[in-house]
């Protein structure tokens, strides 16, 4: 298992419980170097959403963990988030209340000569997924090993 993987396991492990213990869905942990700088990035969300006081609530309570059990050895920021109107699909729980809603999905190898599609996602299985194509209203069956990345379409409203 890779540093970063460890780290994200490590952090997701410790996040879990503080996030469900205060009232927070974890959505993701990601551990990521950008430019010269690693950071530490936990997306927690709610019904209602989540605030910059949420936010600011929940990283302090996770930073007084991380303080106290050390596992990340490499200098890095942390930093608390919402997912976001555009939030990727991650865990199965994302793609079961992600049915029948429009995702943006990036391809490894392109299929009908597109690696990137918009469309209803209708169904999904362990091994691939149905949308329904937001040009063409056709169904498109896609495998899931093939999917680089799968989001929430941000659709703006009228």
């Amino acid at each position: 298992m890779s540093k970063v993987s460890l780290y994200e396991e490590k952090a997701e492990e410790y996040a879990e419980p503080l996030a469900e213990e205060m009232g927070f869905e974890l959505i993701d942990v990601e551990f990521v170097k950008e430019g010269r700088e690693d950071y530490l990035r936990i997306y927690i969300d709610k019904p209602e959403g989540v605030t910059i006081t949420d936010c600011e609530t929940f990283s302090r309570a996770m930073n007084e963990i991380l303080d106290r059990e050390e596992f990340i050895d490499i200098p890095y920021i942390f930093e608390v988030s919402s997912p976001g109107l555009t939030r990727p699909l991650k865990k199965e729980k994302d793609y079961e209340r992600s049915i029948g809603k429009l995702v943006d999905i990036s391809l490894y190898k392109a299929v009908d000569k597109m690696k990137n599609l918009t469309g209803i996602l209708k169904s999904y299985t362990e091994k691939e997924l149905v949308i329904e194509d937001e040009i063409s209203s056709e169904e498109l069956t896609l495998e899931r090993n093939n999917i680089a990345g799968i989001r929430l379409a941000y659709v703006e409203k009228k």
